[in-house]
């Protein structure tokens, strides 16, 4: 068994960090901890989650003696923080045994400069971002299994680029035509705290961030080509729907760009390529990344869909993805039951 240790454990992705790692077979929750000043701080998980009143779990007031303990003392540290914290915290946590995978973006871009115009803060922990293994599970596993720090993606560069990179690596991409995304959220990826822009009576759907959207750069670094990107708030609580518009190489076929998706997740059991547009319902509360893809041979324009859940492959159950590689056992372990 392998001890963990979840910090940021009263948010969404927190909580369901908790569940997934209660139930996977081979790991052990040791701790759940929130911010020193947290009005969480002492409460039972269960109070705040009712759908984990069934454990026991106290969220505990991080401390620097903590950090330092559970670095030694912990197989794995799961970070689900602030950008900030996760920044100033890797140096401690990953300095002795435990491997750390962290959800914020505070360790996805390796340019400091992009990192502090998107961020709002300079990166200085440069020995800990040299290390980190982007996380997207289908795509870097040799480089996750290794890894001691990982950077779990971002929920829209999950998607956008579960349904890009197929093409991308294929040479199937016209260069000179960036991907359009337009993607969809529901509102849980506005966090838990209360906010009135993000409230759930308040929200229709609406475009936000526009040409300035910190997954940009994120999305672009991992695809290696330049896309526009525009994310959506929703009135819906989990899932995001991502369609993107590319412009493929002259003289592509329907067949040629199936091949593409075919070849490179047929070893990948959690994603699925449906045989339609697939919608966020199909995919609330699983670990799936549901694709589906049409071609318009005469203009060389395609279209394709990508559906995950926000809070599970947008997050959590991608960092236990993650997990899973780093022990060596089948990438869906805990994550899809029989």
């Amino acid at each position: 068994m392998y001890n963990v240790s979840i910090i940021g454990a009263s948010g969404y992705t927190g909580a369901q960090l908790v569940q997934l790692v209660q139930q996977h077979p081979a790991l052990t929750l040791k701790g759940t901890f929130v911010s020193e000043n947290s009005t969480d701080a002492g409460k039972p998980i269960g109070s705040l989650h009712g759908n984990l009143a069934h454990l026991s779990y106290t969220l505990t007031p991080i401390s620097d003696s903590a950090l330092t303990q559970m670095a030694e003392d912990m197989d794995f540290v799961l970070l689900a923080t602030p950008h900030e914290a996760s920044h100033d915290w890797m140096q401690t946590l990953s300095s002795k045994k435990a491997k750390v995978l962290d959800l914020s973006g505070a360790f996805r871009l390796k340019d400091t400069d992009i990192f502090a115009q998107f961020y709002g803060f300079p990166h200085t922990a440069s020995d800990c971002l040299n290390k980190a293994v982007y996380g997207l599970a289908e795509w870097y596993s040799d480089d996750i299994t290794s890894a001691d720090i990982i950077a779990v993606p971002g929920c829209y560069p999950t998607a956008s680029l579960s349904a890009l990179k197929p093409l991308a690596q294929n040479g199937l991409l016209d260069s000179q035509v960036r991907p359009v995304i337009n993607a969809v959220s529901g509102v849980s990826g506005a966090g838990r705290k209360a906010n009135l822009t993000t409230s759930y009576y308040e929200v229709s759907l609406q475009a936000y961030g526009v040409l300035g959207h910190r997954h940009t750069p994120e999305i672009e670094a991992y695809l290696g080509t330049k896309v526009i990107f525009t994310p959506h708030l929703g009135n819906f609580k989990r899932g995001i729907l991502a369609t993107v518009t590319v412009k493929v190489t002259p003289g592509t076929t329907q067949a040629q760009l199936a091949e593409a998706f075919t070849s490179s997740y047929q070893h990948c059991p959690l994603v699925r390529l449906r045989n339609s547009f697939p919608k966020v319902d199909d995919v609330a509360h699983t670990p799936f990344v549901d694709l589906h893809f049409k071609l318009d041979e005469d203009s060389c324009y395609a279209v394709i869909t990508a559906a995950i859940d926000n809070v599970m492959k947008g997050a959590a159950s991608q960092a236990i993805q993650c997990v899973n590689l780093m022990t060596n056992q089948p990438i869906e372990t805990g994550l899809v039951l029989s």
